[in-house]
Parts: C-alpha cells; structure tokens; sequence
C-alpha cells in the first residue's frame, strides 16, 4: 500500500543537491516533457511565466487560463507550444466553462499547475460569499482539479502542484469563520488560512488520487522580487514584516533574500517533474526539496529556521484534511468524487 503524507510521514528532505539559488532550467534539465499536456493558471504573470516558459521549452503543451486574456497574449507571445483560455479564479462559472472545453476536447492532463494567487489585498468577497484568498488561493484550485479529475485520471500518471507558501505559517484554517463574518479582517492572517488550505488539499488529494496514478503536492516558491503579489499591500503592512527600516526602504537582507524569477519558478518545476517524487506524495516543498517538517510549538523549535522555511504539522494533519475536504464541498456545492 501507497503511504499518504499524513502527519508528515514522508515529509523528510531527499538532499537533491538544489537550493534556494536554483532555477526552474536547472530542475528540468534532462527532462522531456514530448506530448505532456499541462495547465498552468496564473501562468501569464510573475513566476507563472516562467514555469509556462519551463515546461513549453521542455516539450509539454501548456494551457493557460487568465482572467485578462489580452495581457496573456502579450506576456507570452514568445513562448511556443501555448494555447490561452479565458478564466477568473473568483467566478464559479469562469472556472466551469473553462474546464468542461478542456474536458471535451478529448485530451489527457499530465500536469496541472494551480499557480494563481493573491496576497495583502482588503477583505472582499466573490459571489458565494467566501473571502477573496481563501477563494482565489485554495478555494479555486479546489473547483478547477475537481472539474478536471476526468482528465487527470485519463493520463495514467498526473500531477496536481499547488503553489503554496510559507505563509501557512500565520494562519490555520478557522472552521467557525472562514470568511471573516463574526471576527476583524487580517488580511495576512487570511492569507495564511488560504496557504495552510492549500497544504492541506494537496495532502488528502494525494490520499485520494494515487490509486488513480495522481499525486498532488504543495510548494513554497520563496520570497520573489518582481512579481505583481504586492500591489495593493500598504506600506504599514511592509513594516509590520519588518521589510522596511526606519526610514521605509527595504532592508537589505531583505532583499538580499529574494529570489529571482527564474529561482522562484523551480520549485514548482521541480515538484511538477522530477522522477523522485515518482512514488512520493503530498508533500510540502521548498528550494528544490522536501521541507522540513516542524515542531508545532515554536517553544521547542530544534532551531530558529521556523518563520524562514519548513511545513507547521497543523498543514499535515488527517483530520484536518477531511474535515476541510468535507467543509469545501459543503462551500461549494461541488462534490469532488475521486473513484
């Protein structure tokens, strides 16, 4: 039997040899990706770019899905091998439409990369009612890899990378108000609940999908200079981090911890194709590798890496995993049937 990540059981460091510094060409070089079909949302902006970039150059077709299907024509009209579909992570029948066009056109999913995301933006809501980054950053990946699981299966051997990241670590999931209906708004502390939920679907997906050749994982992509994730964030918030120094300029070990584009897009390449991840799932990446899993109490933390890198257990448990699988499809009213 096929062992599930649960609890963090298979969440141990393979020592890869890469590191923060490495890029999304070095992760895939010596990979064919000849006659893959992936999907790759949020894949016409920032580190999605590049992983489109990444896994076109290698072979695949890539599918990109975006919300400003104009400014996706012009982001990557470079890049060969790339068909564009209109979708919106934040509208139900966006993400319907999408998917049923794929699903009739007969085609396989070998790769499907939930990249899109926001961060540090005002409370708002979609048309259910959910908070925007719950709905955008776990909520939406939930809806599209149901909707494709036909297509999923019909490869014989998927994989469903979700991009995640450290910031799980501000926020579990809050089962009595996900949406911020009955307590104040934070708006990083939402953000940690979508990436926690991230976590924690790519986990109970893995459980799921692997007898049906799926495995799912979840990725911390790192700190990255140049993508579009900051734009509505206040200067307060920044200070609040400690991002700015007395005078609001970046600190420069802050910006001397950023990655590059091209490093930021590895890890999501690496967990979408390296061979050794052929037998392992659901679990949480970082720098080319399998993170490190925590201690939940950062009182007996082995050393002061917690708020810099590593999975919290809370985005490994069981229970929390079916618990929240169950709660999103009461959310949603998708019931994602895997069988």
């Amino acid at each position: 039997m096929i062992q599930s990540n649960y609890q963090g059981a298979l969440q141990h460091p393979l020592s890869t040899g890469f590191n923060a510094q490495t890029t999304a060409s070095d992760v895939i070089r010596g990979i064919s990706l000849t006659g893959k079909v992936a999907i790759v949302t949020g894949g016409n902006a920032g580190i999605g770019v590049e992983t489109t970039r990444t896994l076109a150059a290698a072979g695949a077709t890539v599918i990109v899905p975006a919300r400003d299907v104009e400014k996706a024509r012009k982001n990557l009209a470079d890049i060969p091998h790339v068909e564009i579909e209109p979708m919106d992570m934040m509208d139900p029948a966006s993400i319907d439409a999408f998917a049923q066009k794929f699903i009739a056109s007969g085609r396989p999913l070998h790769l499907l990369i939930n990249n899109a995301g926001i961060m540090w933006v005002p409370l708002r809501k979609d048309a259910r009612g959910i908070e925007s980054q719950l709905a955008t950053n776990y909520i939406g990946q939930f809806h599209l890899t149901a909707m494709l699981w036909p297509a999923l299966k019909l490869a014989n051997g998927a994989r469903v990378v979700n991009v995640s990241s450290l910031g799980h670590h501000m926020g579990a999931v809050d089962f009595n108000d996900p949406n911020f209906e009955h307590r104040a708004y934070e708006t990083l502390q939402a953000y940690g609940q979508s990436k926690t939920a991230s976590n924690l679907f790519a986990l109970e997906l893995d459980s799921r999908a692997k007898a049906s050749h799926v495995r799912a994982y979840s990725v911390h992509p790192g700190s990255i200079a140049g993508t579009e994730l900051g734009r509505e964030a206040p200067v307060g918030l920044f200070r609040e981090m400690g991002f700015l120094d007395e005078n609001d300029q970046m600190r420069p070990e802050v910006l001397a911890s950023l990655k590059s584009i091209p490093q930021g897009a590895a890890t999501t390449v690496w967990a979408a194709t390296s061979p050794l991840l052929d037998n392992i799932g659901g679990v949480y990446c970082e720098d080319g590798d399998v993170a490190e899993l925590l201690t939940s109490d950062p009182a007996v933390a082995p050393h002061p890496k917690l708020h810099q890198s590593g999975v919290m257990p809370y985005s490994l448990d069981e229970g929390t995993a079916k618990r929240l699988w169950s709660l999103t499809e009461e959310m949603t009213g998708i019931v994602f049937d895997i069988n």
